[in-house]
């Protein structure tokens, strides 16, 4: 199987540099036509400047490729809009969404402003809302999308330090579980990248022994592939360093507790098996959850159930 981007649009927001640079890059060498979008801010989002996206078209171009520059601000969302009418406008479509831009703005939650919290909510959620929002008529009725946002380990699994980024890189996973079941009818397959590349985001977090072997061009593949025609969807795709791995949200089997047992103490006697990971499965949505517990209880209490509201449907 040969993965190619012949005649699709893409955009790729935050391509001035490192990631967004390097899938952006890939993108156009399979033929994708691109727009690579970069405020050209510094990292904690201030300034901006398009010499940094304008560079990454001119490579692209010299390469024999298509691309344009936009500097819209992700977190707006009229500048993200304009910027997919204006990929429409000249090529008529738009195809891939790559929600890549984002702001660090580090310290610890007691010394975290306000303000510093909600500007990394705003570029790394907001954005990806905006980005997604921007393209979501479009692909829908081409039939045909391909999103993937951006996540990180600090969303995942959390790191010290990262109040701000943690929750905005955990709230793109929400979107995505949303978006992919709202958009499956449409053709529309919605996927997260949870990275870790030596990037200015990372130049001085990580030691540069370690930098070394963690070039953004080792993390672009996964990505091509979330947004190939045969993309999985509602898949978080973990690299870095050449290495690949996939993170699912599990939830354990449980167990039921009687109404006359239903006290703090049980849940503290039983927490060892409540918690027990063996027959763990990732759930396909919200009421799986729900016709679950309800299905356990049922069955507890001997209670017949009729169909839910969705099965009936």
């Amino acid at each position: 199987m040969s993965i190619r981007f012949d005649d699709r649009v893409a955009i790729v927001t935050g391509a001035g540099n490192g990631l967004g640079r390097s899938h952006a890059l890939g993108l156009a060498a399979r033929g994708a036509r691109v727009v690579v979008n970069d405020l050209g801010g510094a990292r904690d989002g201030t300034g901006g400047s398009s010499e940094a996206a304008r560079a990454v078209v001119e490579e692209i171009r010299a390469a024999g490729g298509e691309a344009i520059a936009d500097g819209a601000n992700v977190a707006e969302f009229d500048q993200v809009q304009a910027m997919v009418e204006r990929a429409k406008a000249k090529w008529g479509r738009v195809d891939i969404l790559i929600n890549n831009a984002g702001i660090l703005r580090d310290k610890t939650f007691a010394k975290m402003s306000l303000d510093d919290f909600r500007a990394v909510i705003e570029v790394h959620l907001i954005g990806a809302v905006n980005g997604c929002k921007a393209v979501w008529e479009t692909m829908r009725a081409q039939g045909y999308g391909r999103i993937v946002m951006t996540s990180s380990s600090s969303g995942l699994y959390g790191n010290f330090g990262q109040a701000n980024y943690g929750a905005a890189k955990a709230g793109v996973v929400g979107l995505m579980n949303v978006l992919h079941q709202e958009g499956e009818k449409y053709g529309i397959r919605v996927n997260t990248l949870a990275p870790t590349a030596a990037t200015r985001m990372t130049q001085d977090l990580i030691p540069p022994d370690r930098l070394a072997l963690m070039a953004p061009e080792a993390i672009t593949p996964g990505v091509l592939y979330l947004v190939s025609e045969e993309a999985p969807s509602r898949t978080i795709l973990c690299a870095g360093a050449g290495a690949f791995a996939v993170t699912r949200i599990m939830e354990t089997p449980g167990v039921y507790v009687p109404e006359a047992e239903r006290t703090p103490e049980t849940i503290a006697a039983r927490f060892a098996e409540i918690a027990g990971m063996e027959g763990a499965e990732a759930l396909p949505n919200a009421f799986a959850q729900t016709d679950k517990f309800v299905a356990m209880a049922a069955r507890a209490e001997g209670i017949a159930l009729g169909l839910s509201n969705k099965e009936s449907a």
